[in-house]
């Protein structure tokens, strides 16, 4: 749990879902140096106040705890689910409720106008230029646009995004190795739509999957290639029949769950991922491909939170092991207990990733073992069974 001083009182953070073993914090430099310059410089928050890309809800807290937008006109946009329900805790801990803000996913249609743009800088550059396309029309001359990041995530290309689809751009100078974006609206500049979702075809080689096509929404990792361990992990995957459940944990674009759909079409298969962006793209990909007698679910949600206990007969799953820039297992160690419990006896996890980060030991604590199904100089499949 975090508190951050802002310039109208203090919020008590938390990420989501809580745990106090986590040592990250829920905010960073960057929020505070957005927050301080707000409340410094008596920039108007009224209007439509919107703000992209928070990530745990720290800028969008801070507005609405202590009444500084009025409530209904703060609107939330965001590819998280974690971040969302890690806002809709914050608020209800700092006496606002779910009325204070509307909560919208990067999936949503965006508000009409909007008078207030903030933006924290995503990792993604993709992202926020589908953010920037899709929020254009509903900027006018009078927005004030401001962004915020990390000096490291801030680049001459992120500046030019601003430029070309919103308007004159600068920054300010760096404090604690943060730094601000201003961006004055030109409504001159034409409004063209942004380039994603992207299609590709896969190439061949890779069995069921040689030829067809994948859908990538803005945010997606390797949107416009098949990664390298993802194509590794679809040489060494099972070959089953039979009804069956399955679960693709952390789908990404839904390739992993596509290949065991088209493999084995008795197959009931769950897509699940907290990007909002990544499920649409796992839903695109495998209707495009799975046209006849396919069963399947696509979640946005927090891993297998909501799967009931031995339901599942088989765990797919390349976890990601980056909570935005930082390195961290705590992704993917959710994911393991997660799957541990979901799965039925007998049931199977079967997991690839970079070999040094050690998933093996991880799966022989919670599953009391597991074997190596494949392995090449950088990438390991794991196969742990729940007995």
């Amino acid at each position: 749990m975090n508190r951050l001083t802002t310039p109208w009182g203090d919020v008590t953070l938390a990420r989501f879902p809580e745990d106090p073993r986590d040592p990250l914090r829920a905010w960073d430099a960057s929020d505070e140096y957005l927050l301080r310059h707000l409340g410094e410089s008596g920039t108007p928050l009224s209007g439509t106040v919107a703000v992209v890309g928070d990530r745990w809800g720290a800028l969008t807290v801070s507005l609405a705890a202590h009444g500084t937008v009025p409530a209904a006109s703060l609107v939330q946009i965001t590819d998280s689910f974690l971040g969302q329900q890690a806002t809709r805790a914050a608020l209800a801990r700092n006496g606002a409720g779910d009325a204070a803000v509307r909560l919208l996913s990067a999936r949503d249609t965006p508000p009409a106008r909007v008078d207030v743009l903030l933006v924290r800088v995503p990792k993604s550059l993709a992202l926020l230029e589908d953010q920037l396309h899709r929020l254009a029309p509903a900027v006018h001359a009078g927005t004030v646009v401001a962004g915020t990041g990390m000096v490291g995530e801030i680049h001459t290309s992120t500046l030019k995004l601003f430029e070309r689809i919103i308007g004159p751009t600068k920054t300010s100078l760096a404090v604690k190795k943060a730094r601000l974006i201003f961006c004055t609206p030109d409504p001159s500049l034409a409004r063209v739509p942004g380039p994603w979702p992207l299609r590709y075809a896969l190439p061949d080689g890779i069995g069921v999957l040689s030829g067809r096509t994948v859908t990538n929404h803005a945010g997606i990792f390797c949107a416009d290639r098949l990664d390298i361990g993802t194509r590794f992990f679809l040489g060494a995957l099972p070959e089953r029949r039979g009804p069956e459940r399955v679960v693709d944990l952390g789908c990404g674009n839904g390739v992993i769950g596509t290949a065991a759909a088209l493999g084995n079409p008795e197959a009931s298969v769950v897509f699940v991922d907290e990007s909002y962006s990544a499920v649409a793209s796992a839903e695109a990909t495998y209707r495009d491909n799975v046209t006849s007698g396919g069963k399947a679910d696509f979640v946005v949600g927090d891993g297998l939170a909501r799967m009931p206990d031995g339901s599942v007969d088989l765990v797919l799953s390349n976890p990601p092991f980056h909570s935005h820039r930082a390195t961290t297992d705590a992704t993917a160690r959710r994911m393991f207990g997660d799957a541990r419990r979901a799965l039925r006896p007998g049931g199977e996890l079967w997991v690839v990733g970079n070999r040094h980060l050690g998933y093996h030991l991880r799966l022989r604590r919670l599953f009391g073992g597991c074997e190596v199904m494949a392995s090449d100089p950088k990438f390991v499949v794991l196969r742990a069974v729940k007995r």
